[in-house]
């Protein structure tokens, strides 16, 4: 038993020093390197970037009150349509109290001035037609009386309009009542009934009674960094993506690019607006967020190949082009000149023919 026992063990240590002899060796055998084969081709080549940035409507007004108030009515809120001249709320006007006494008192002497001018005009009617004064006095009494009704009348509408701001005699151009000023879409009503509003003046901007905005005409507004700036220009073609509609792009053409950057993240960037062209089907709401698609170079039928068979080294490109795949593949390498890249492909201009092969990356074995 113990005989078969010493055979048994015998066997498996050589068995083990075989195995770890063959794993030895094959470990230290060179491994055979394949790689992927690329192709040159003949294709349209075209150089982007892309410029983030948001949509946002060309005219959009903030309309603000010609009086300062408390809001009595509200008629119109966020998201309906609006016309030129369309009433969106009504003022209700809290008059100043040192307003108001001096426009009652205004009254009352205009009142007693009123009243004796009329007197005074009876009594010259009287002496005019018995031919005891002359028709200039008469006259010079007549102006007197009608200045003093004018004055009168003059000063109930300042009282009116302190106390409503309003008059009788200008209804239609009321100040209480706020107006649209463009025909457009409301982006906000940031106000409610009993809210005070105060008028817009030389120390204060005023309270914003609603946002108008005409969406049929939007623009991209983004920034581009200056490396890139100097290569593109106002009328170029640019592809708007947005965050909401990721399926669709939109054409649109640059039309502004600004002459003086703004620092942003420590890098100087230029603003631009690009115009865009929506479809009828298609509601775009203002402030979605986007990408511009802009065109900073092309190669039309350039000789390209993958950018990762390219080489550099220093201001040199190479790439290594195939000349033997047969038992093992063998590979040149080769100076080129290399254009414009997509991010994908690059284009060789020299050094390289259509339809040669060249080394791409390393293939897992």
């Amino acid at each position: 038993m113990k005989k078969y026992i010493k055979i048994i063990s015998l066997v498996l240590i050589a068995l083990i020093f075989i195995g770890t002899f063959v794993f030895l060796y094959q470990k230290s055998q060179p491994k055979e390197t394949a790689y992927e084969i690329l192709h040159s081709q003949t294709t349209d080549l075209v150089q982007t970037t892309v410029a983030t940035g948001k949509i946002e409507p060309r005219d959009e007004v903030e309309i603000k009150p010609q009086i300062s108030g408390i809001i009595s009515e509200v008629y119109k809120e966020a998201g309906q349509t609006v016309k030129k001249g369309e009433i969106i709320a009504k003022v209700k006007v809290i008059p100043e109290l040192g307003s108001l006494n001096s426009a009652e008192s205004r009254v009352r002497l205009a009142e007693i001035n009123g009243r004796q001018a009329e007197t005074d005009l009876e009594r010259m009617e009287k002496l005019y037609k018995s031919k005891l004064v002359s028709s200039e006095e008469y006259e010079k009494t007549l102006l007197a009386a009608k200045q003093a009704r004018e004055e009168l009348q003059a000063a109930k509408d300042n009282l009116q309009i302190v106390k409503e701001g309003i008059t009788k005699s200008s209804a239609s151009f009321s100040s209480t009542l706020i107006r649209s000023t463009i025909d457009g879409l409301i982006l906000d009503v940031p106000i409610k009934v009993g809210n005070s509003v105060i008028m817009s003046n030389t120390f204060n901007d005023g309270t914003t009674i609603a946002t108008v905005a005409d969406m049929s005409d939007l623009i991209f507004r983004g920034n581009v960094d200056e490396t890139e700036v100097g290569r593109i220009h106002e009328g170029i073609p640019v592809k708007i993506t947005l965050g909401a509609l990721q399926n669709m792009k939109f054409d649109a053409v640059l039309e502004y690019i600004s002459p003086k950057s703004v620092e942003n993240n420590g890098a100087n960037q230029f603003e631009i607006k690009a115009a865009i062209t929506v479809p009828d089907s298609v509601t775009i709401r203002s402030g979605y967020s986007a990408n511009a698609e802009i065109e900073l170079q092309r190669a039309n039928h350039a000789l390209t190949v993958p950018e990762s068979a390219v080489e550099f080294s220093g201001d040199s490109t190479f790439v290594y082009v195939l000349t033997d795949s047969v038992p093992t593949q063998k590979f040149i390498r080769r100076q080129v000149q290399t254009g414009i890249s997509d991010g994908v492909n690059i284009e060789i201009k020299s050094g390289l023919k259509s339809n040669e092969s060249v080394r791409g990356l390393k293939k897992e074995m």
